[in-house]
């Protein structure tokens, strides 16, 4: 089964890669590593959620922006690319969650993009990760994802 398979099959549409607004590119590549910029968790250009986990959102909420910021790696992904087959591993993940204080189920949050990464990649997919809390990220998104993957 293809990756445009799987996603076809979760019901997953990716978006295309418009330039960015700041300083930055969304995917740069060294030997058979790509680097992603943190990606949050827009659809169509809006964020889909905002506001601190433990306040504002539950950790389903978080998780669902969390999804949303993968899918959204997987567009800049494919936009890089050309074909999401050629991903050998995801290696790393980090993941920043905007957080109230007092919260600390930053993982079960970004258990939503690691869960996606697995789904679509199968075992390919697993990868070590960080999931950092912190105060604030920008234009108060909930969630920003970042991975990195080895291709062929």
């Amino acid at each position: 089964m293809t990756i445009q398979d799987r996603l076809k099959a979760l019901n997953i549409e990716l978006e295309e890669v418009g330039t960015p607004k700041f300083s930055y590119v969304p995917v740069t590549q060294t030997g058979n590593l790509l680097y992603t910029s943190g990606h949050d968790c827009r659809k169509n250009g809006e964020l889909i959620l905002t506001g601190k986990l433990g306040s504002d959102l539950t950790i389903e909420q978080g998780q669902e922006a969390a999804r949303r910021c993968v899918i959204n790696i997987l567009s800049s992904l494919q936009a890089h690319l050309g074909d999401l087959n050629r991903v050998t591993k995801v290696v790393k993940m980090l993941g920043f969650i905007q957080s109230a204080e007092g919260f600390k189920d930053q993982p079960y949050v970004l258990n939503g993009a690691s869960d996606l990464l697995i789904d679509v990649f199968g075992d390919k997919g697993r990868h070590a990760r960080s999931a950092i809390g912190t105060n604030e990220l920008p234009f108060d998104t909930p969630v920003e994802v970042e991975i990195i993957v080895e291709v062929e």
